[in-house]
């Protein structure tokens, strides 16, 4: 924010130098109502659309190529799966971390149904587990992950991917 020193700008402005004074009361008048507007502007709106597809990066799990959207920055990771109303087949989203913790995710405002695998840095899946649509419950990893990788529900268990199975790709350690 920046800060102006009123004592040093106000004896500049017209409305302060000498004349009649109901002159200064017009302009101090405009002046406040200036500033009242300024201070009323309303934030920006909240998001009611899907964020645009993120790039991608291609993941193995066993034979099965993943098509990853990476979500890196905050705003990305923060809106995720957001408002999309499907997910293909092999598609899923990385949420990618510099530093391992404990990771925790809701579906709020998500409209399909996903399953989550939280990974750590080499890939191996730490925890899995499946979410509902439009649902604020917490799903967190049983402990601290780098990346989480979100898919179609189910679909780790129809593949028999389970914890302790290891991806490969190159946001991983070792690949």
């Amino acid at each position: 924010m920046m800060h102006i020193k009123l004592s040093a700008v106000l004896p500049r402005l017209p409305l302060f130098q000498p004349g009649r004074p109901w002159q200064r009361r017009l302009h101090v008048g405009a002046l406040l109502a200036a500033i009242a507007m300024l201070a009323w502007v309303p934030a920006a709106p909240a998001q009611t659309g899907p964020q645009p597809r993120l790039p991608t990066v291609d993941l193995m799990a066993g034979m099965h190529i993943i098509k990853a959207e990476l979500a890196v920055t905050a705003q990305q990771q923060a809106t995720g799966m957001m408002w999309r109303t499907e997910m293909n087949g092999n598609e899923g989203m990385l949420f990618v971390n510099q530093d391992d913790q404990i990771r925790c995710f809701w579906m709020k405002n998500t409209l399909i149904p996903l399953s989550i695998a939280y990974l750590a840095a080499d890939g191996t899946i730490i925890s899995l587990a499946d979410m509902q649509p439009r649902s604020e419950q917490s799903h967190c990893s049983a402990r601290p992950a780098r990346f989480a990788l979100e898919m179609s529900q189910g679909w780790f268990a129809k593949r028999g991917i389970q914890a302790g199975f290891k991806l490969r790709g190159k946001p991983f350690t070792g690949n």
